[in-house]
């Protein structure tokens, strides 16, 4: 059970959050745990949907983003967003099985994604401290310095809801996947 009070409907969410919630209910068919439990607070439901539809305009394919998503909840050992992007990398990103297993330790089966998974991960270990060669091995993977930007707030924007779930224990609305023994 969530430590923190998940609303249970749109229509018992903070008045500022229910149109925010309409919104992910129209583009999703539903809205999972984690909206609601961000609805708490009208202005971080802003803020996450914001920053979301910000980089879903960006430089980097869906799947890619799936790709660092799970890299990172995987890091972060949160158990939410690992059903959640594994459902999401399966379902809208069209990710196979050995895709996802790779992007959960690290890594893709696709060059050029590989580079952006193993520099998020660096990230998301390092807290952003990350040497000249990483960044040199994400441009040399063909990345600009625009993407690179995108990947590192991405890190950030999934790091942020890594640590929302863990911190309320987030009811998981999605098939459950076990963590990496290595993570």
């Amino acid at each position: 059970m969530s430590r923190i009070p998940t609303p249970p409907s749109i229509a018992t969410a903070p008045a500022a959050s229910q149109p925010l919630l309409e919104a992910v209910n129209k583009q999703l068919g539903s809205v999972p745990n984690l909206f609601r439990l961000a609805a708490t607070s009208p202005a971080a439901l802003e803020g996450y949907l914001g920053m979301m539809g910000a980089l879903a305009k960006g430089a980097l394919p869906a799947a890619t983003r799936e790709r660092i998503a799970l890299a990172v909840a995987e890091v972060n050992g949160c158990s939410y967003c690992l059903a959640a992007h594994a459902y999401l990398g399966k379902n809208l990103a069209k990710l196979d099985d050995a895709e996802i297993a790779a992007n959960r330790a690290g890594t893709s089966n696709d060059a050029k994604a590989d580079a952006a998974v193993r520099f998020a991960v660096l990230v998301a270990r390092a807290r952003g401290h990350v040497g000249e060669a990483a960044l040199q091995a994400v441009r040399a993977a063909g990345y600009s310095d625009a993407q690179v930007v995108e990947i590192v707030q991405h890190v950030a924007l999934n790091t942020w809801t890594n640590y929302l779930n863990e911190v309320a224990a987030t009811d998981i609305d999605f098939p459950v996947v076990a963590p990496l023994e290595t993570a």
